[in-house]
């Protein structure tokens, strides 16, 4: 087992407090956004292996033995890389409102990039990999967040009720057309609106917004973000979401969401492929965007964990790139086994917990190999990232 070394993103929408609160560190003024811990090749957690003299990336030390690190049965289904990336992800303004693709949309969308000699590295690349990106969300404090279409007259009676002249068509169309077809004709309409215009209709619904408050509140604090940004209206078809320590979104492939506030232990497959629709200066590719979204209305499918009779509480999703459980260690109790023949990262977030014999702090993390005994004691919280395979 290995206490791993973890990089902080600073990405301009991070808190600038939440994860050194967390770390009990001072706060340095700038952002920090994610901590990363994995493999994935952007940002490597690193380990000191007693036979190393030094830092290695994970990366470098799962490649020299996939088969030891990740197991044979995680190497045969996902091929000899850590399928997943853990992430602290603390939210304090919003992120871009975004989809990502499924395995299908990923691997002719990469094709198709690679036949145009698209430069993997280009602002206007939409394709990074050949990989989906499902996700999980596990807020560690209260945190907002959109998810999936709203129904379609949800939406229109949203945006009837800012009074915003410039409004009533979108909420015409929404009235006028089947589920689909108008949250299609909609979000088109947005987002290949004149973009002056949409900049004179996001000032209004925000002043609007921030006038009447209550269901309003979260547009109008997305518009302080975003002045005159499409995503703002954009943002309106879609559902509102505020977990509560514990609880749990899980983001598929096709559903558009943007989390808006808080900190969270974030889980996904290790990819990059992100398709925006706003609330972001980046590149927006509107024909993709809507080849790959699911217009459909959906319930946001807030989560809460499994307890099992061993202490694990699992949060369930359909995917086997990621299984992420919590376990809340009491001071006295019984060890608890986690010893598993797929590969590991735990996470503490509270208390002074044991991972065999590592301490962790808040914060902190170790990589487990496949089929590495270790057992979990003392008190506190800890989080397992492992694959289904």
């Amino acid at each position: 087992m290995d206490r791993l070394s973890n990089t902080v993103r600073p990405y301009a929408w991070g808190s600038t407090t939440a994860i050194p609160a967390l770390l009990g560190v001072a706060p340095t003024g700038e952002p920090q956004a994610e901590m990363w811990m994995g493999a994935h090749p952007g940002a490597p957690s690193r380990i000191t292996r007693a036979e190393a003299s030094a830092e290695q990336p994970l990366t470098e030390v799962i490649a020299a033995d996939p088969a030891r690190e990740l197991g044979a049965a995680a190497v045969e289904k996902f091929g000899p890389r850590l399928p997943f990336l853990l992430k602290l992800l603390a939210a304090g303004s919003p992120l871009s409102l975004q989809v990502h693709p499924n395995l299908d949309q990923a691997r002719a969308g990469y094709a198709d990039e690679e036949r145009r000699s698209v430069p993997i590295d280009a602002p206007h690349r939409t394709y990074k990999d050949t990989n989906h990106k499902p996700e999980l969300i596990c807020a560690l404090t209260p945190f907002e967040g959109l998810c999936g279409f709203r129904r379609p007259l949800e939406a229109a009676e949203a945006m009837e009720g800012l009074g915003v002249d410039s409004l009533k068509p979108y909420a015409d169309l929404l009235r006028a057309q089947p589920e689909e077809a108008a949250l299609r004709e909609v979000l088109t309409a947005i987002l290949t609106a004149d973009p002056d215009e949409m900049a004179e209709t996001v000032t209004a619904a925000a002043a609007a917004a921030e006038r009447l408050g209550g269901d309003y509140a979260p547009s109008a604090r997305i518009a302080h973000h975003f002045p005159g940004d499409a995503g703002v209206i954009a943002a309106m078809l879609l559902n509102y979401v505020r977990l509560q320590p514990g609880e749990a979104l899980y983001l598929g492939a096709g559903v558009p969401h943007a989390y808006l506030d808080g900190l969270g232990v974030e889980i996904m497959a290790n990819s990059d492929n992100v398709l925006r629709c706003g609330l972001t200066p980046k590149h927006i590719d509107v024909p993709e965007l809507l080849r790959v979204v699911r217009f459909e209305a959906t319930d946001p499918g807030v989560l809460r964990p499994e307890a099992s009779s061993a202490g694990e509480e699992l949060y369930e999703t359909p995917v086997d790139e990621f299984r992420l459980s919590r376990f809340d260690l009491s001071p006295g109790a019984a060890p608890a086994d986690l010893t598993a023949a797929t590969p590991q990262i735990l996470l503490c977030t509270a208390g002074a917990p044991k991972a065999g014999d590592l301490g962790l702090a808040p914060g902190e993390s170790v990589f487990v190999p496949a089929g590495e005994r270790v057992h979990a004691s003392g008190a506190g919280t800890l989080f397992r990232a492992t694959v289904v395979a």
